[in-house]
């Protein structure tokens, strides 16, 4: 399948590519305006975490894509990462995005594919443009990042099927209200469903002003594994019997589905190089005690729970980014600050929460260097208190 799909993307880089350069082969007449881009971040980052100090280089992300219409009314993107865990994830390069979606009407669109899942404002963000080392812990963990339920890495995506508009014009011809709702198998990415039961997300914001949005996400579902287990749904061990006069516990096979509901509130304003951005996310569902770093590795089938975090998290962020100089060329230099709290296990005696702060470097259109310092502040951890230290240089095409 992957070698597949790397013939394809070179296929249709070499058809772009001949396009552009106005040579002999010519697109057809239903394929337009096909265009290939990508982006790389490398990454040095410290952490002082007593007895985890580390320091490192690192490729955080690196992709390629290509997009383009197809008879005009269908837009289409395929993405492929080319780093990543490359040692266990099975699967790099992998695919990340593959998608059509039917943009006939502003107020009534259709995608099916792989895509982000339509919750929050942050999770859809170019992860440059989104401005710091990382998503926030929140979204990271309930929105199918590094999943807090145990899913393997989703990059914030899944499977499935998604309606979505922009409506209500003002006298200036600007909407003042978006939805977005789908249907997801609940799974992450490059993965059939495993219950048949499907996830539902969706969101509505409104935008009365120019740049700000206010908005509302909600998340019901599952995620399943199909595997071994020997503890109750509270994740204490089932005791069945005796033997020798020793307990015998018990071993349970078959499907084990978690419920998973979850809403968000989110507020944004972003307008003359100012970013102002806050959301709250609150979980309901148990998670498995494993989490996989793809479904076919061996901790795909343990379907026993997490009992020490629960089935309750929830998590807030807010972030300030100003510009500070303008510079020539289109280049500027940006301050940003974040503070970025997680629960998960919705209580305050595990709580996690960062205080960061920083320089974004934008070097025309195309270049941009992210700098910033982080106080951290981990309850679950003997010394809660250490620093962090990040560096990012990354580049578009």
């Amino acid at each position: 399948m992957k070698k597949g799909i790397i013939l394809a993307l070179m296929a249709l880089t070499a058809v772009s590519a001949s396009a552009q350069k106005k040579q002999t082969i010519e697109l057809p007449s239903w394929l337009s305006n096909v265009k290939l881009s990508g982006y790389g971040m490398t990454q040095y980052q410290y952490s002082g975490q007593k007895n985890a100090e580390s320091n490192s280089f690192n490729i955080r992300m690196a992709r390629i894509s290509l997009e383009g219409r197809i008879a005009d009314d269908f837009y289409w993107k395929t993405q492929i990462q080319f780093n990543g865990n490359t040692s266990n994830l099975g699967s790099s390069p992998r695919m990340v995005d593959l998608f059509a979606e039917w943009q006939k009407y502003d107020y009534f669109k259709v995608k099916i594919g792989q895509f982000k899942n339509p919750f929050t404002f942050e999770n859809p963000m170019h992860p440059i443009d989104q401005g710091f080392m990382g998503y926030s812990q929140n979204v990271s963990k309930l929105a199918g990042f590094s999943d807090r339920a145990g899913e393997h890495a989703s990059n914030g995506r899944d499977i499935g099927l998604q309606l979505q508009g922009d409506f209500l014009k003002n006298a200036n011809g600007r909407n003042l209200l978006h939805y977005q709702i789908g249907v997801f198998n609940g799974q992450g990415t490059n993965t059939k469903d495993v219950d048949n039961q499907k996830n539902v997300i969706g969101g509505v914001w409104v935008m009365p002003v120019s740049g700000m949005r206010i908005g509302a996400f909600g998340w019901t579902g599952s995620y399943a594994r199909k595997g071994t287990w020997n503890d109750d749904e509270h994740g204490q061990q089932v005791i069945v019997g005796e033997e020798g006069g020793k307990p015998v516990v018990g071993n349970f096979s078959g499907t084990r589905k978690l419920s998973q509901n979850r809403y968000a509130f989110s507020f944004e304003y972003k307008k003359d190089g100012w970013t102002v951005r806050s959301e709250y996310i609150h979980s309901t569902g148990k998670a498995f005690a494993k989490s996989i770093t793809n479904f076919n590795d061996a901790n795909a089938k343990d379907c026993n729970l997490n009992a020490k975090i629960g089935d309750k998290a929830q998590g807030v962020y807010g972030l300030v980014i100003a510009p500070l100089a303008q510079l020539p060329k289109n280049s500027r230099i940006d301050i940003k600050a974040r503070y970025d709290m997680y629960q998960p296990n919705g209580k305050n005696n595990m709580q996690k929460t960062q205080y960061e702060a920083g320089l974004n470097f934008h070097i025309g259109k195309r270049i941009s260097i992210l700098t910033e310092y982080a106080l951290v502040n981990d309850k679950t951890l003997a010394k809660h208190n250490y620093s962090m230290a990040d560096a990012e240089f990354c580049f578009r095409f």
